[in-house]
């Protein structure tokens, strides 16, 4: 007799892939990842305006990323897993919270101002997919995004 919650898994499971890439978290190569996240959402059921959603969510998370080390030696690991239902991205840095960057004069005017930088960066990502998670911790800040396939 044939367990079938393991066949459904095992179903599952094929038809999931993910592709990672691991890039210095520097400014020069956020461009990489909007480019790898672009071939990979495209590959989803997603219109050309859902693929540029995905595409500029991933980006403002690498950029907060590259903000937060401030040209501190650090990498970001982006893994999209791709299912039937879902697109999901995973974005994390190993940038220390102690390592976090003075803040940018814009950066500070825009705090004097009253206006909370991070707080805007999660705003667009929310509007951009479906569901954003971040997950901030001493050793670094993790970001899960997903946009769901159209049904």
């Amino acid at each position: 007799m044939t367990d079938t919650s393991d066949a459904g898994a095992a179903a599952s499971a094929a038809q999931q892939e993910t592709v990672q890439l691991v890039i210095p978290c520097r400014p020069e190569y956020v461009g990489v990842a909007r480019l790898a996240v672009l071939g990979i959402a495209s590959r989803m059921p997603f219109s050309y305006d859902e693929v540029e959603d995905v595409r500029l969510a991933v980006g403002e998370a690498c950029s907060h990323s590259v903000e937060r080390a401030g040209g501190q030696p650090a990498t970001i690991r982006i893994v999209s897993t791709i299912t039937p239902q879902a697109l999901t991205i995973e974005i994390a840095d190993d940038v220390a919270a102690s390592a976090a960057a003075a803040p940018t004069e814009e950066a500070r005017l825009l705090e004097e101002a009253g206006v909370d930088q991070e707080g805007l960066g999660a705003l667009l990502m929310e509007i951009l997919v479906d569901e954003v998670r971040i997950d901030t911790a001493a050793d670094g800040t993790r970001v899960l995004l997903t946009k769901y396939a159209p049904e």
